[in-house]
């Protein structure tokens, strides 16, 4: 699969201040991948440079073979953008804005009357198509801002901060809607938003301070920043027992016991020591204690896991070789 989208060596400097310091990444054609990482981590300013509004201080990218600086209108043509403040005329109906951003996008009446028409049912706004923009919710024209983003067909659409601000049915409305473009379109999705990036993208990369502090699909991620692993078990019995000898046995690093009074039951989260395999020996252990083992499940580490880890640790991880 070819390299959509190439950013070699990027940096961005305010002034003395570096916003981006020397990143680099590729995307695949029709790949979906989230930047994700804390408020001012450069996510923002990494969009802008990929969509040609911002030029890099140092670095080179390069647009489905065009590069963005040099050969920037043909690259752009490539793109569809939803910056993280909606690009609206908010006195406009929306299909006579769609209608104006076509005409600058410079495409022929009869095509662009016929992408209206798709854009508008791709994104839910068969009820709206004659309202006032300014009269739309907030997850509305999120809608219209993507739709303009899509209205060219673009090969590479690339979305910052598509549900902030936004309430949360039309946080879970909007992320099927990116989800159902993926495939269709190359897809690049800012956020800080934990779950939209692992709900939504295939791969993520992680930004903190200007600089990719991890980069991996998000299982691979939790698999190779984990270190330890957590297993969670319920057992019916006399718990300060049950604690005291899981306590003891090898491989056991730290156990907590949560107690639900109403079953006479409880749940122990059990961490491991790195590379030690216990489950087996938790469950003969249990069970030959003559208590009652309702369930073993080891627990994967989460999205949030992994950015608290590589933004409050001095361990980055990228893609392996």
């Amino acid at each position: 699969m070819s390299a959509t989208i190439d950013a070699e060596n990027l940096s961005k400097y305010y002034g003395d201040f570096p916003a981006v310091t020397d990143i680099s990444f590729s995307v695949n054609s029709g790949e979906i991948l989230g930047l994700l990482g804390p408020n001012g981590a450069g996510k923002s300013t990494t969009m802008k440079m990929l969509t040609g509004f911002l030029p890099p201080s140092e670095g080179k990218i390069t647009v489905a073979g065009y590069d963005i600086v040099a050969n920037s209108l043909e690259a752009r043509r490539h793109i569809g953008y939803l910056p993280e403040t909606v690009p609206l005329y908010t006195d406009m109906e929306v299909t006579d804005y769609l209608r104006f951003m076509g005409k600058i996008r410079g495409m022929s009446p009869e095509y662009l009357s016929r992408r209206i028409s798709e854009v508008i049912e791709t994104v839910g706004l068969e009820e709206y198509q004659s309202t006032y923009i300014d009269k739309l919710s907030k997850g509305f024209k999120q809608r219209v801002g993507i739709a303009q983003a899509v209205l060219h067909e673009p090969d590479i659409l690339i979305l910052d901060e598509p549900t902030i601000g936004i309430d949360p049915i039309q946080v879970v409305e909007t992320r099927q809607l990116i989800k159902g473009l993926g495939g269709k379109q190359t897809l690049i999705l800012s956020s800080h938003i934990l779950p939209e990036v692992s709900m939504v993208c295939e791969r993520v990369i992680i930004i903190h301070e200007g600089q990719i502090v991890a980069e991996d699909t998000p299982d691979n991620l939790a698999s190779r920043l984990s270190g330890i692993e957590q297993i969670e078990i319920d057992v019916r019995g006399p718990s300060k027992d049950i604690e005291t000898t899981i306590s003891g046995l090898e491989g056991v690093q730290q156990i907590e016991r949560r107690y639900v009074e109403s079953s006479a039951l409880t749940t122990f989260t059990i961490t491991t020591k790195p590379g030690m395999e216990v489950r087996s020996l938790l469950a003969s252990t249990v069970i030959g204690g003559g208590w009652e083992l309702l369930r073993l499940q080891s627990i994967g580490m989460t999205l949030e896991d992994i950015f608290l880890q590589v933004t409050t640790d001095d361990q980055a991880v990228s893609q392996p070789d």
